[in-house]
């Protein structure tokens, strides 16, 4: 049979598939150059990496098919419609000059902006070392007081013992043997004697006296209290007392 006569029988064609699109979940997350998503099951989470954005759509549990549509807030105003590389620039842009504008302090065209100046005071060598010795002798003074303070209020726990002719306890005290326990108990080691304690310390005058400074006369010593009165341990027969100072011309001696 001549080929050309051969009925020609047309043969059926196979439909063609469309090739299936992708999720817009996948296209909006390709359109957001730079961003991060994060797709789950259920939804899909888009983050917008510096600009503080968080896009969420969720689909629901019968849903097989992607979303479609998002609402979001453009310009003041919903829009329905896929999320594409546009709007998503918008929301980004509009985030972050909402968080920019948060920082912005306002300030009322009065104000007025004050810079305090200290005065600034220059001293030469000489006097910063006068100043020096000034610092010095007020903290050492004030040191002295508090010893001074200390030894007066050791002393008062002793009064009424009883006077002792070479005694240097508790037990029973004569007078320097009662001014050596005292001090010793503030770190100070004194002589035995109230004539050797006598050189133990400075002088001073009545008016200088500090309570917690000695008070000697020949063949005596005791503690100055201050406002006049002393603690002793004065003669046998007699205990450590409290009293006023009753010596004629005492020498005030500080020790430490």
């Amino acid at each position: 049979m001549d080929p050309l006569s051969i009925p020609v029988t047309s043969q059926p064609r196979r439909g063609r598939h469309r090739a299936a699109q992708r999720p817009v979940l996948t296209r909006v997350t390709r359109a957001a150059t730079g961003q991060a998503g994060v797709v789950t099951g259920r939804g899909a989470v888009i983050a917008a990496a510096g600009g503080g954005v968080l896009l969420s759509l969720i689909a629901p549990p019968a849903q097989a098919a992607p979303a479609t549509e998002l609402s979001t807030a453009l310009a003041g105003k919903p829009v329905q419609g896929t999320l594409n590389a546009t709007d998503l620039n918008t929301l980004t842009a509009k985030a972050r000059e909402s968080i920019a504008a948060a920082n912005v302090v306002a300030v009322t065209p009065d104000a007025e902006l004050r810079v305090e100046k200290a005065p600034v005071t220059v001293v030469s060598a000489a006097e910063n070392e006068e100043y020096q010795r000034e610092r010095a002798a007020e903290a050492e003074a004030e040191a002295a007081a508090q010893r001074g303070s200390a030894v007066v209020s050791i002393a008062m726990r002793y009064l009424g013992v009883p006077y002792v002719w070479g005694g240097t306890t508790p037990a029973g005290f004569d007078c320097s043997g009662f001014t050596s326990y005292v001090y010793a108990q503030v770190g100070i080691d004194l002589p035995r004697t109230s004539s050797a304690q006598r050189y133990a310390g400075t002088a001073v005058s009545w008016a200088e006296a500090q309570p917690g400074d000695m008070i000697w006369t020949p063949g005596h010593i005791a503690i100055y209290a201050g406002d006049g009165m002393q603690i002793e341990a004065p003669v046998p027969g007699k205990s450590v007392r409290y009293t006023s100072i009753w010596q004629s011309s005492p020498t005030f001696i500080r020790v430490g």
